[in-house]
């Protein structure tokens, strides 16, 4: 991938002057962040696997030396030379599913044909001959099975066809053995993501299938595949649907026609009984693109923080495992530990064991926060203002009338697409340059959804008026840790104006703890009617750094997780390279480029 070869070139540019903590190769970390599958490029253009980047970073002093960090590296530099002998052995093996899958499929119709024929004569002579005996037959025979259950007979004949085909079309070809993925977990900015997003970089041309999702994007594109899965299921339930065009062109009469219908939609409800698996295949690779090969997916921050997490993540994550699909997470927890409320346990053992039985679980076992160790100098450029007085106000608007000056355009009023077809209302902006104030993007009923679409549209963010957070108004906390994950996750460049330093911006008191655990709105349409899901964002382990107001006020990790990764990130999002970032690894630098 171009967008990650790009971004290691601008790191060692940016790092040749002195030695980083090891998070400091955030930017390395790239943006890979990525939106789409790309195809592989041609292999002189490889990038360099993540154990020689690594060690070449530290022998540059660009990063600090770290067992764990090299132990990774090296599990993925071992995980990487497998990849090229399994993707030849995936690209052999989808060639011979897809010519088993239409034998399947031929032998299918030919049966079913054969015993629509069969009907259609022995309609013709019951009719002309022996209509008293055949009801007389039917009657006795009700009699002796007694009254089966509707729909059984139909199974019956379904199951009964199945094992005829299957002695037809032979064996289903043998999936290869995959290599396992890596599970790794640990403290925040300790180079989960880092390690993850440099073994991501180094599949391009080794790879064809690949995707790399943060978890907000993945539950939000998860439940996006699954409305539209049941949105084409009410639209395909038309008796004229495509799907059954041959059946009307056959020479019988209406009732075989209606009978092979029948026999298809059984069929097909039958194959789609389990969403989650069709909504696998949507998710990760479109099979229907004809394209065949070995499959990464990199997942970073796994969560299983609510119900609908927990089904949807054991469902596509095992469906994908199961079909070859190789998994490297990101996690605050261990798998087994990941469930603290116990929700759905028999599902999520079954997660647990999948996830045992296919990745090596690693811990990143640093308890420091390496992205305040990120050097600040060389700053020309105040990022974040505070606090909230007539001075640092009057600076905020001018860097804002600067930026804009740049742009050689004035801000408008604009609306942008967000997810199910909603849109969203941006008072100022112009050339990928948005202002808002806090209580617009974080007051009302907005959620992931919504800061995806801004982190999208907007390389810079200007955010006024943000307050202190405090139990008074945790929806409005929970939401903006959202927003600055989404804004962290797309490289967004950010100005902030508010009340305190960014150490000190989320305040406990005595009310109680300051997160209500929600983290972001699904939103979709049922029949007309708006339907909202809330699922949870936060989920952690770990000590570290904390402010001392809230952290003897929090009920659990899961609050201390959220608040620690947003006070790190915003950190983060003031230095240098970070902001040198922006550049290169945005979304809209990206499609400028041609990298997506």
């Amino acid at each position: 991938m171009r967008v990650i070869s790009s971004a290691t070139l601008l790191l060692c540019r940016s790092l040749s002057g002195g030695t980083l903590g090891r998070r400091s190769c955030t930017l390395q970390s790239t943006r890979a962040r990525c939106y789409c599958d790309r195809s592989h490029s041609s292999a002189e253009r490889r990038n360099p696997g993540p154990l020689v980047l690594y060690k070449s970073m530290v022998e540059d002093g660009k990063l600090q030396h770290d067992t764990f960090q090299e132990k990774v590296a090296m599990e993925f530099e071992d995980l990487l030379l497998r990849l090229e002998h399994y993707e030849k052995e995936m690209e052999e093996y989808h060639k011979k599913l897809a010519n088993w899958e239409n034998v399947r499929e031929n032998e299918s119709r030919r049966l079913m044909l054969e015993e629509a024929e069969l009907r259609h004569k022995d309609g013709e002579w019951t009719r002309s001959n022996y209509r008293e005996s055949w009801f007389l037959e039917r009657w006795m025979l009700r009699r002796r099975r007694g009254n089966p259950e509707p729909g059984v007979g139909r199974m019956v004949s379904y199951l009964n066809r199945e094992r005829k085909i299957d002695s037809l079309a032979g064996e289903r070809p043998v999936l290869p053995q995959a290599p396992k993925g890596i599970y790794l977990y640990g403290n925040v900015g300790s180079g989960k993501t880092m390690l993850m997003d440099m073994f991501y970089s180094a599949t391009e041309g080794i790879v064809k299938h690949r995707r790399r999702f943060h978890f907000h994007e993945a539950m939000l594109e998860i439940h996006e595949h699954m409305h539209n899965a049941w949105k084409n299921k009410i639209k395909d339930k038309s008796l004229h649907s495509r799907m059954f065009t041959w059946i009307h062109n056959l020479p019988f009469d209406s009732k075989v026609k209606e009978w092979l219908i029948g026999e298809e939609r059984y069929k097909q409800e039958t194959r789609e009984k389990h969403i989650l698996h069709a909504v696998a295949d949507k998710f990760l690779v479109d099979r229907q693109s004809a394209k065949s090969g070995a499959t990464i997916l990199c997942f970073d921050e796994i969560q299983t923080v609510d119900v609908f997490a927990i089904v949807a993540l054991s469902g596509i994550l095992s469906s994908l495992l199961s079909s070859g699909t190789i998994l490297v997470a990101t996690s605050n927890r261990a798998p087994e530990d990941l469930n603290q409320d116990g929700m759905q346990k028999e599902i999520f053992q079954k997660l647990v064991s999948k996830l045992d039985e296919c990745c090596q679980k690693i811990s990143v076992g640093s308890e420091i926060d390496y992205r305040r160790l990120m050097p600040s100098e060389n700053s020309n450029q105040v990022r974040y203002f505070w606090p909230l007085n007539s001075d640092n106000c009057r600076e905020f608007d001018k860097i804002w009338k600067e930026v804009i000056s740049q742009s050689g355009v004035k801000p408008t009023f604009n609306a942008i697409s967000v997810m199910f077809g909603r849109v969203l209302m941006v008072p100022e902006s112009c050339s990928g340059i948005a202002r808002f104030n806090f209580d617009y993007l974080c007051g009302r009923a907005t959620g992931a959804a919504d800061y995806i679409a801004i982190a999208r549209n907007y390389h810079t963010i200007f955010i006024s008026d943000i307050p202190m957070m405090s139990m008074r108004i945790r929806d409005k906390a929970r939401r903006f840790i959202t927003l600055i994950d989404e804004l962290y996750n797309h490289h967004c460049c950010l100005f902030c104006l508010a009340d305190a330093s960014i150490e000190d911006l989320f305040e406990g008191t005595d009310e109680g703890t300051l997160f209500d655990l929600e983290s972001f709105q699904f939103e979709t349409e049922t029949e007309g009617v708006r339907l909202r899901r809330d699922v949870l964002t936060a989920g952690s382990v770990g000590l570290g750094p904390t402010s001392t107001g809230i952290a003897s006020l929090m009920s659990g990790q899961e609050e201390m997780f959220a608040f620690r990764r947003a006070v790190s990130r915003l950190i983060e999002m003031q230095k240098p390279l970070y902001i040198e970032g922006v550049h290169i690894l945005h979304p809209m630098y990206q499609q400028q480029h041609g990298h997506l």
